[in-house]
């Protein structure tokens, strides 16, 4: 039987739950969330950067370091049972760790990273994004920018290091009781300063000085959104007539990369209950780097997916050098940004951030990336008119609803029209939640190639031919690759059939999950998420024939289910 003497390991009345890495940052379940597992991930994850050189985005004991927070109440308060007190956790973290914690406030992230970077200082931001309301989590920068891939592997080290000091403590000499929580518990944190919400205003006051927005009408969906206050006062300032809507003080997790129709219906109807009708709606996510854009058409608000909403801005502010993920919408293939496109990446802003980092040192100087989900980056200044927009190498929600909304401005025309002169390519993305990682990872297993250095597959009349990551043609075939390789298209083929209005399978990419073109042009697209237990669905289709995207989101459903079956 354990005892106060014994390790905090032995006394402690519930399960640890490891905070992994996802895609961007360390996220789970608010239940698994205590103070001691956020305070073991940020001691390790500080040790880290000040274990590096300032040039590698290192920092220094003693140093500022700046935290922000979103408006999930977790974040800053304690919630049932006996979890919540996220930032509280951060802060003690911070501390300890020899650092100087200064809190920004409720702000959006990329207003965070902005203030701290211009500073060359870390910084977190405790948000869950977009995921569901029984989840948070939270970010950390270095001095220099996100955290990369190549960081995770010696950040765990760290981690796993803190884990074991703090665990092996015993529980008298603990600062965290049986239940993973802070003994000295304190809902009070530091005071906020201003300054990082004023920044972001001026950062884009600046860049657009000059320009007015006057004219134009625009609804807010506000919601639960950090950045919903700080979104209208800029819109205001740069000369919009807005009007807010949609206030919830209950946290609305709203998903940019893929709106419901009962999420759309909700829009729908603020912006039917004002009577007036709009340029725009403008919405973000949770933490507010990731934009939401509708805008009327035929009398519906008409959603604009974040890939489309990318390329306007990118032509906006001509780009020379445009790093997208695999997901993106192929329309990109098809215009005159096609030859400013970088190599495509997998999903999630370490990767296109590392893509814009290679296409800097090619010499590009107008570089920028987006995500489907409709993060903006910026990865070099930007200068436009004799005004200079300073990199910011995060996901940005302001910067692409204002590009698209001077663009307009700027050629006298309506959003819908300046989204019409996009190639002719319709996109549609879905989300199947509460699907476990393990099996969405048989799923991708179950149709990819035996050999992993195949990033690519073309099928053709005389066979099929390998590609690597590189683009470049693999001869290293076995009998037992190509039986597989001709497998994974037969099954697949027997799920995207031409009873179902499908050709056939044109090549398969693996960059991330399993992408399927056919031969018409069509793409179906599906990828496990790397934050959540959620499956995230993709296709692209002709314009003309957009009735295809139902059946394509369809038949992968179908797909899905079928092998969940077989592996059962």
């Amino acid at each position: 039987m354990s005892t106060s003497t014994s390790s905090l390991e032995a006394n402690l009345a519930y399960k640890p739950q490891i905070l992994k890495f996802g895609t961007s940052g360390r996220r789970g379940l608010i239940v698994d969330l205590t103070q001691l597992e956020i305070y073991i991930n940020v001691l390790g994850e500080i040790r880290y950067l000040q274990a590096i050189s300032p040039s590698e985005g290192g920092i220094e004991r003693g140093d500022d370091f700046y935290y922000a927070y979103d408006l999930r109440p977790s974040s800053i308060n304690y919630v049932e049972p006996n979890r919540g007190g996220l930032c509280q956790a951060v802060e003690k973290a911070l501390r300890d760790a020899g650092m100087r914690p200064i809190s920004l406030g409720a702000i959006p992230t990329p207003a965070l990273t902005l203030f701290a970077l211009q500073r060359g200082k870390g910084s977190i931001m405790v948000t869950g994004s977009h995921i569901p309301f029984d989840r948070n989590g939270y970010k950390l920068n270095t001095s220099k920018g996100e955290l990369l891939k190549k960081d995770e592997q010696p950040i765990n080290e760290s981690v796993e290091v803190a884990r074991k000091e703090l665990l092996a403590q015993p529980l008298e000499q603990s600062l965290f009781n049986e239940q993973g929580m802070l003994r000295a518990a304190t809902v009070t944190l530091e005071t906020p300063i201003p300054e990082g919400k004023s920044e972001y205003i001026q950062r884009y006051l600046d860049f657009f000085k000059g320009d007015t927005l006057q004219g134009m009408k625009l609804l807010v969906y506000q919601h639960s959104a950090v950045g919903r206050d700080l979104i209208v006062e800029l819109l205001e300032l740069l000369g919009a007539e807005v009007i807010p809507a949609g206030r919830s003080e209950t946290f609305v997790p709203i998903d940019t990369e893929a709106i419901d129709q009962a999420q759309l219906d909700t829009v729908q109807a603020l912006s039917d209950s004002t009577g007036q009708t709009f340029d725009a709606v403008i919405s973000t996510d949770g933490d507010s780097d990731r934009p939401l854009l509708l805008s009327p058409e035929d009398g519906k608000l008409r959603f604009f997916s974040g890939d489309l909403l990318g390329m306007v801005v990118a032509e906006f502010l001509g780009a020379d050098a445009v790093v997208v993920p695999i997901s993106t919408n192929d329309a990109i293939d098809r215009g005159p940004l096609a030859k400013a496109l970088s190599p495509k990446t997998r999903i999630g802003s370490p990767y296109v951030i590392a893509g814009m980092q290679n296409a800097a040192l090619k010499g590009r100087s107008r570089v920028l990336g987006w995500e489907a989900n409709g993060g903006f980056l910026t990865g070099s200044d930007i200068e436009l008119d004799g005004r200079k927009l300073p990199a910011l190498p995060t996901r940005d929600a302001v910067l692409p609803f204002l590009c698209v909304l001077f663009a307009a401005r700027k050629r006298q025309t309506n959003v819908p029209t300046l989204f019409k002169s996009l190639p002719a390519r319709f996109s549609k993305a879905a989300v199947i939640r509460n699907f476990p990682r393990p099996t969405s990872a048989k799923i991708v297993e179950r149709f990819s190639p035996i050999d992993k250095a195949d990033h690519e597959i073309l099928y053709s009349k005389e066979g099929m031919r390998k590609l690597n990551s590189n683009g470049e043609f693999r001869n290293m075939v076995t009998v037992g690759d190509a039986r597989h390789i001709f497998q994974i298209r037969r099954e697949l083929e027997q799920v995207f059939s031409a009873e179902s209005g499908f050709t056939p399978v044109k090549k398969t990419n693996y960059t991330d999950g399993v992408r399927i073109t056919f031969e018409n042009g069509d793409v179906a697209h599906i990828r496990p998420s790397g934050n959540a237990d959620e499956l995230r669905i993709y296709s692209h289709v002709v314009y003309k024939i957009a009735i295809c995207h139902h059946l394509s989101i369809f038949c992968i459903v179908v797909l899905i289910e079928q092998i969940k079956e077989r592996l059962a």
